[in-house]
């Protein structure tokens, strides 16, 4: 099976799915499948058969490419390090933060989405290009968002790295070198946000410490006082609100 096929039905899956749905009015038919096993007449039903199974193990890798190609990286990573910060242990639980993260990253990811569908998958399924068009025009809003996030320097580094020639434009940089470029990116920022949101919380910690020394109650746990201001802090300020906004202004859109 054609490597550009696979991938196009990857992106059709996994980018495009809410922009068809949006299309679509919601009214989204439900196939039956029927897995019947027989005896294959000829060499072509064996390759079929192959191939079938190659796909869906591909198929099975949407979910990476929905955590390494979007924002959804970043914006995990800073909720874990507030999670972290306020020191609430398992509040709010690491599902709710997947699960807000996830549906922040799709608000965020949408107009991509859109756009990967409206230039690439759906001239394809209405049969005015060709595969390749279709794949080259379905992944170019996905590139885009990523160039405008990633730090050139990365890109230089895995360009170096991969000893191809010095790309002229973006347009030359090849996608197995943008991505991991990119996810680097993300981890750099994310970290780097997460540690200025720990800084205040340190402070906190550290302060409340001293003064429990300072008074000889050193039996007592700095946390039991530290918890409290620290969640009074996050509130006072409208923590999640103003993490939230900040998270989404932080992606070049």
């Amino acid at each position: 099976m054609n490597k550009k096929a696979v991938l196009f039905i990857l992106i059709l899956l996994l980018f495009c799915a809410p922009a068809f749905a949006q299309q679509a009015g919601g009214n989204i038919p439900i196939p039956t499948i029927n897995f019947n096993i027989q005896e294959a007449k000829n060499p072509r039903q064996v390759a079929l058969s192959l191939q079938i199974l190659f796909l869906i193990t591909i198929i099975s890798l949407a979910p990476t490419l929905l955590i390494v190609l979007t924002s959804f990286v970043r914006i995990y990573i800073v909720f874990s390090f507030v999670s972290r910060g306020l020191a609430t242990q398992n509040l709010p639980p690491n599902q709710v933060i997947v699960a807000l993260s996830l549906f922040i990253s799709l608000f965020v990811m949408f107009p991509t989405f859109n756009k990967s569908y409206q230039d690439g998958v759906k001239p394809y399924l209405d049969g005015k290009i060709s595969l390749d068009d279709g794949f080259a025009r379905t992944i170019e809003p996905v590139r885009t968002f990523m160039f405008r996030q990633t730090s050139e320097r990365y890109i230089y580094r895995f360009t170096k790295m991969a000893k191809i020639e010095r790309p002229k434009s973006p347009a030359d940089v090849p996608t197995y070198v943008l991505i991991p470029a990119f996810i680097l990116n993300e981890l750099t920022i994310s970290f780097y946000m997460g540690m200025l949101i720990l800084i205040p919380f340190t402070i906190i910690d550290v302060v409340v410490a001293s003064v429990l020394m300072s008074m000889g109650m050193m039996m007592l746990p700095p946390i039991m006082v530290s918890f409290p201001l620290k969640i009074l802090l996050f509130f006072l300020v409208d923590g999640w609100d103003l993490l939230v906004e900040k998270l989404i202004l932080s992606f070049r859109m």
